[in-house]
């Protein structure tokens, strides 16, 4: 095999990986096709067989070669479709239309530039790529230095990293919530807290409250433990208490699921006077809650926190910092009462035994070298400018606002947006998919089945400024109204 490493750039082992696959590509080695040995092709480019053996393995690794024991490489069949798209068929199938994972599901599967303002993360380049990137490489530099920041091959102790918990202690200390490092769990995600503690709750059969409309992730957590979601209505000052009230009395929940702040997908706060109730409420009729705190550095000013008001008794205080930071570095948080956290750390160990220690890390340095509050102030000026432009533009459109001016949220995300003449959100989406954008029906938001939200859509603030968004949404209600409003 001949094998030519001048047209490559790049470190040597990267240089001989690609001329192999450039021959691939070419026809010049065929499917099936022996390779020279380590040995001989080591000799032959005058390298250390280390070099080579790291440039199969990665060959190997992207599904070019196979290595067959005693044998040695051969080239791979070829791929069908090589560098396309292999991801699942995003549209939405008929048996189960469009619902929570059609939505997650369309969002995640999106080709690079696909517009999605229905998806619930900011853009990629409004993220600190070059502050996680500047914080592993001084992790790997520290690695083993300094004992008390342990190592990157050991699983850790059961509450996660320690400087990390002993930094976010003194965060939620700000917002008077009384955390201390032992207190505090750190999960993989937000997504395994809420797992977390609906299994820790939660029974089959068990009724749990959620808003209705709501984050549709808490929906799931709970029919994952064939517990029954008992929908809470929504109105602009939060949660409809008179009748969560009734649905307390009637039903007993086990647990009320909600957001801190400003609400998912409605951006609705709860006051000070009906969260004094709500709390009242919980200990009459004998509920945890779970307080969702993920969207708290979009706020400028932090508002009060259920937990703060209740000490922790019965609240239980969840983080984290996927959509300020990062979607890949996962790591959450909870905060609760001692019994809790202990039974919460053992469930925790029981379920997944370690912890995610990198993410933790740079998380942790990113928190303290001051790289993230630069980060997220200058997120909610950029947020802010972003929000006054998307709202002139939907309500060019005929969309209006859920709340009035007076209380449209100033802050956060999302805005919860009504259609003009009562269209079916179901239908807006299903006609703006299939012209490449994709949006998040009000009905995905509610528990269920039939939802008094399907004449709205959320719109996410940062990935709604793409003019292509506009303009589908401009010829999907305009030319496109009457058939929509019959679908």
């Amino acid at each position: 095999m001949e094998l030519t490493l001048d047209r490559e750039t790049g470190p040597l082992t990267a240089r001989i990986a690609a001329a192999i696959d450039r021959r691939i590509d070419t026809g010049a080695l065929a499917t099936g096709e022996k390779l020279p040995s380590v040995r001989r092709l080591a000799t032959r480019l005058g390298v250390s067989p280390f070099t080579v053996v790291a440039a199969y393995d990665r060959l190997v690794a992207e599904g070019r070669i196979v290595a067959r024991a005693k044998s040695g490489f051969f080239v791979a069949p070829r791929a069908t479709g090589r560098g396309a798209n292999l991801s699942l068929d995003p549209l939405p199938s008929r048996r189960i239309g469009i619902n929570p994972i059609w939505m997650m599901r369309q969002s995640l599967t999106a080709g690079p530039g696909q517009p999605k303002p229905g998806c619930g993360w900011l853009p990629p380049d409004w993220l600190p790529d070059s502050a996680i990137r500047t914080a592993l490489r001084a992790i790997v530099r520290e690695d083993g230095r300094n004992p008390a920041l342990g190592n990157l091959v050991e699983y850790g102790v059961p509450l996660g990293f320690r400087p990390l918990r002993d930094l976010l202690a003194r965060r939620l200390n700000e917002l008077e919530i009384p955390a201390e490092p032992d207190r505090l769990l750190l999960t993989d995600s937000a997504s395994q807290a809420i797992d977390l503690v609906c299994r820790y709750l939660v029974s089959p059969g068990d009724g749990v409250l959620v808003d209705d409309p709501g984050y549709f992730n808490f929906h799931a957590a709970v029919r994952a433990q064939r517990g029954k979601c008992i929908p809470v209505p929504m109105t602009p000052t939060g949660p409809d208490l008179d009748a969560l009230d009734r649905l307390a009395t009637a039903q007993r929940p086990k647990l009320y699921l909600t957001n801190a702040g400003p609400q998912n997908p409605t951006g609705a706060r709860l006051g000070l006077n009906a969260a004094h109730k709500l709390l009242s409420l919980a200990q009459r009729h004998d509920f945890r809650i779970l307080e969702d705190d993920i969207f708290r550095d979009f706020e400028t000013q932090p508002g009060f926190r259920l937990a703060a008001l209740d000490g922790l008794a019965r609240v239980i205080h969840l983080g984290s910092f996927s959509k300020t930071l990062s979607a890949a570095t996962r790591i959450g948080f909870l905060a609760a009462d001692p019994a809790t956290m202990a039974d919460l750390a053992d469930l925790k160990l029981a379920i997944s035994f370690g912890n995610n220690e990198l993410s933790a890390r740079v998380i942790h340095r990113l928190l303290s070298d001051g790289s993230y509050r630069k980060h997220v102030a200058g997120m909610r000026d950029r947020l802010a400018r972003c929000r006054h432009h998307v709202l002139k533009r939907l309500t060019g459109l005929g969309l209006m606002p859920w709340m009035d001016g007076a209380r449209e949220p100033a802050e956060g995300l999302f805005l919860w947006m009504a259609l003009p003449s009562n269209k079916s959100a179901l239908a807006v989406a299903e006609a703006a998919q299939s012209a490449g954008i994709i949006l998040a029906p009000g009905n995905v938001f509610s528990p269920g089945e039939e939802s008094r939200w399907d004449s709205f859509l959320r719109f996410n603030v940062a990935q709604s400024i793409d003019p292509q968004t506009h303009a589908t949404l401009k010829t999907v209600l305009g030319h496109a109204g009457a058939r929509l409003h019959k679908l």
